[in-house]
């Protein structure tokens, strides 16, 4: 192997480490402002297809890395309003005017309230900060969602992600 190939696999490396590791930090650091019983990243690998790539827990039993959520619930039309930078809190899934699609799928996550949040780059839609509390209901107060914003503009403006 050459040198050039062998230094373009740790400059890759080394992206994708920095990108995780301010994924992480701010998943951290959402899941302890804002005591939630989990926070994930939803990240779209391809128009409107994503899945959680990172995750912090309250509980193990919690986790859903991985999940790539039903395609026929999170379409164009969703992406639209989160592209426009929509805020979507619900405060518990069983009383909120939501398709039945999307409250089965919260539902088989475990999920009573919902924030989510876009990750908005100059590509368009990089992807989701959510935060669920799985426990009861919960009001998110403007400070959750200031926070929320704050976090994922953070994680907007990093070099790792506008050039991933």
């Amino acid at each position: 192997m050459s040198v050039d190939r062998l230094q373009k696999i740790v400059d890759s490396l080394t992206v994708r480490l920095k990108r995780d590791v301010l994924v992480e930090k701010s998943l951290y650091e959402i899941r302890e402002v804002l005591q939630s019983d989990r926070a994930v990243l939803y990240y779209f690998y391809r128009q409107w297809h994503g899945q959680v790539t990172c995750e912090m827990l309250s509980a193990i039993e919690l986790s859903i890395l991985g999940s790539t959520g039903p395609s026929d619930c999170f379409n164009g039309e969703y992406a639209t309003l989160y592209q426009g930078g929509r805020v979507r809190g619900i405060t518990d899934i069983e009383l909120e005017p939501i398709h039945e699609c999307h409250r089965d799928f919260l539902r088989s996550l475990k999920v009573r309230a919902n924030l989510a949040v876009p990750i908005l780059t100059a590509k368009g839609l990089w992807g989701l900060l959510i935060a669920h509390q799985c426990s009861g209901p919960r009001t998110w107060s403007r400070s959750d969602i200031e926070f929320m914003q704050t976090q994922a503009q953070n994680i907007a403006m990093s070099p790792t992600i506008q050039n991933s």
